[in-house]
């Protein structure tokens, strides 16, 4: 004897339908809902000029953070009441500070590596104003030096083998309010930034921008 009992397909049947028109209902009000979260309407485009300060290090390495400005500007089209896609290019200040030994004395050490970032993001509306951020960011190296600074002595000199381009995975979040855009993003690093080095950007950016219709 089984020690199991068979539902009755009917009722089963009739729970399944019930469940399935309550979860259609349900999205059908959140749709509804969010249908009011986007701040500007479908089919136009915007620019944001912004700016901020990164808060860039390296992964595998010793590094503390390296304080950097961040500045340029996105373009955004808004395709339906709670979706849009973003692409721009920023000034983004990067790399890392630390402290090294140098001929047995302590000496603190920057590492700048400046890029000009593309973002590419799609951007998802989730309440009024908020949008929830994700996309691709190339990158294009356009400075790679190293400095040592010793009782008010800097030396600064060129980095080789830094890679030209850079890869990284933007993931963010943003709210307006009245034109006005406060944006926080994790850019993720996927690609090596050097020759012989498994280290990768790691950059917090922060930034306020402010949105004109075009």
């Amino acid at each position: 004897m089984l020690f199991c009992v068979l539902p009755d397909s009917n009722n089963s049947l009739t729970k399944t339908q019930l469940g399935m028109k309550k979860l259609f209902l349900m999205a059908v009000m959140a749709l509804a809902t969010v249908s009011s979260f986007a701040q500007h309407a479908v089919g136009t485009f915007s620019i944001q000029p912004k700016v901020g300060l990164n808060l860039a290090n390296v992964t595998k390495g010793d590094g503390d953070i390296r304080v950097g400005a961040v500045a340029g500007a996105e373009f955004e089209y808004q395709v339906s009441d709670i979706f849009s896609l973003s692409a721009g290019a920023l000034y983004s200040m990067q790399g890392c500070k630390g402290e090294v030994e140098v001929e047995g004395f302590d000496v603190d050490a920057t590492v700048k590596l400046d890029y000009l970032n593309i973002p590419i993001l799609a951007n998802v509306y989730v309440a009024k104003g908020l949008a929830v951020k994700l996309g691709i960011q190339p990158g294009f190296n356009v400075t790679s030096k190293a400095s040592v600074e010793k009782s008010g002595t800097k030396v600064t000199t060129d980095l080789d083998g830094i890679e030209s381009v850079d890869f990284s995975i933007p993931i963010g979040l943003s709210y307006e309010i009245n034109n006005f855009v406060i944006d926080g993003r994790y850019n993720l690093g996927v690609s090596k930034i050097m020759d012989g080095s498994d280290s990768k950007n790691s950059v917090f950016q922060f930034t306020l921008g402010y949105k004109f219709a075009l």
